[in-house]
């Protein structure tokens, strides 16, 4: 059972999360950001994740704190859910078109948290959504599932069209990389024995 809770209550978000890593992509998403909403459920059914957010967040201020931390919950979420990442492929990397954007991802829950970003998002908003969050997000995302996840932008103009083929991008390599591999299932997939 690769599953996960994770809640976190500060002064300005209060979240609960649950993943399970073995899913069909259900999901139920109430984040009080919508734009994080659609990317989130787009999130969960490339992935395949089961997921649940839910998200009371100081939004009358802006969006940051909620995204940000999100993040933050869904990366422990991951960590959580993989345990000693005995016999997972460790490894996913994704090229995912959408439209005009391509959009290369790739992971490696290497147990060292990194992200290395590269997307040129050309619109400071789409609808009410503040385009930078979306690095804030990854970092988070990375850093808390102890990942290095590498996001490049090869193509695209569209702003939300880039975010969208980012987050579909980074769900189907990580849904690549905590797949077990039968071949090696009752092995920690690193010469060190340890992730």
């Amino acid at each position: 059972m690769r599953q996960a809770e994770v809640s976190r209550k500060t002064g300005e978000t209060d979240i609960r999360i649950r993943l399970d890593l073995d899913g069909t992509g259900k999901n139920v998403i109430d984040t009080g950001v919508g734009f994080l909403d659609h990317m989130l459920t787009l999130f969960a059914r490339h992935g395949r994740f089961d997921l649940e957010v839910s998200c009371k967040g100081d939004t009358y201020v802006d969006d940051h704190h909620s995204v940000e931390d999100i993040g933050i919950a869904l990366g422990k979420a991951f960590e959580q859910a993989l345990g000693d990442k005995k016999g997972i492929v460790r490894y996913g990397s994704t090229i995912l078109p959408m439209d005009e954007s391509l959009i290369l991802s790739a992971v490696d829950l290497s147990g060292r948290g990194l992200l290395v970003y590269d997307l040129q998002i050309p619109a400071e908003k789409v609808g009410a959504f503040d385009t930078e969050l979306t690095e804030e997000f990854f970092r988070a995302l990375a850093h808390n599932a102890c990942a290095t996840l590498h996001i490049r932008q090869l193509a695209g103009g569209n702003s939300h069209h880039i975010i969208e083929g980012a987050f579909k991008s980074v769900a189907r390599s990580l849904r690549t990389a905590v797949a077990i591999d039968p071949a090696c299932a009752d092995e920690i997939p690193s010469t060190k024995g340890v992730l």
